[in-house]
């Protein structure tokens, strides 16, 4: 089974897919990089004190932007500003880099996010870190509750230097049971190495998974079949959706077909 994240978000789904048995393959398809210019996301964290929100919608922007934070010795100017986290994985990271989390969504997006705080955010002033990729749904959504919405770019998504030239033969040789994309960045930068209509083909022969519905919307948008989606963006429930696709009557279960390619 091919992972195509970082290899710093790839540790816990693939240890918990060699629990079942998987022989994981991992060839990262993203990486991640500081902005280019720093300076709108240092001009945001001298004026912490301005804003009455920051929301975190995944585990990068919080890496990137505590990694900010702590050169610029932001701490020090959050006093009655909130944080609200995407997520438990989100929130935990937050709390471990010492920003603590004031609120978490029971739903893993950014959108449940939003809307469960609506009526806490109206009227507010609310920072966002994201990505230099992310779509304009959360910040729309956001001013739609009634939020004045300040916007900084915490980290890039990149393509890493090269991709793992075995990983990427068996993959085209069908030579594993499933590739799993957590992102459409995965997904788009693979296709500057195998061509879309060859990624086409080859997802009738082997499980291409989803983490959601936008990442799977980006595959299937492409021609690409999409096997397995999970019903939330974490690991857990990646490895919950393969398992139950994989665990067919007859008794050949994950652990069985997973680890039959090693």
């Amino acid at each position: 089974m091919v992972i195509t994240r970082a290899p710093d978000q790839a540790t816990e789904l693939a240890r918990q897919l060699e629990r079942m048995g998987a022989e994981v393959l991992l060839m990262p398809t993203v990486a991640f990089a500081p902005p280019e210019n720093l300076s709108a996301v240092d001009a945001a964290i001298d004026q912490l004190d301005q804003f009455d929100w920051i929301l975190l919608t995944s585990m990068n922007v919080v890496r990137f932007f505590i990694w900010r934070m702590q050169f610029k010795d932001g701490f020090s100017a959050l006093r009655s500003t909130k944080v609200g986290a995407v997520g438990p994985g989100t929130a935990i990271l937050s709390q471990s880099e010492g920003l603590e989390v004031d609120y978490v969504a029971k739903k893993g997006t950014g959108e449940s996010l939003a809307r469960e705080l609506a009526e806490r955010i109206r009227g507010c002033r609310i920072l966002l870190p994201r990505s230099d990729r992310a779509d304009d749904r959360l910040p729309a959504l956001l001013r739609e509750v009634g939020a004045d919405v300040t916007e900084v770019i915490a980290y890039r998504t990149v393509k890493p230097d090269a991709l793992d030239a075995e990983v990427l033969a068996r993959l085209r040789g069908a030579e594993v049971d499933a590739i799993v994309f957590a992102s459409p960045s995965a997904f788009h930068n693979l296709c500057d190495t195998i061509s879309v209509e060859e990624l086409a083909k080859l997802s009738e022969r082997v499980q291409f998974v989803a983490i959601g519905p936008t990442t799977a919307k980006a595959l299937e948008s492409a021609g690409v079949r999409v096997a397995i989606q999970a019903k939330e963006a974490s690991a857990e429930a990646l490895v919950q959706a393969i398992a139950k696709h994989f665990d067919e009557p007859g008794g050949e279960g994950p652990t069985t077909r997973m680890a039959r390619r090693a």
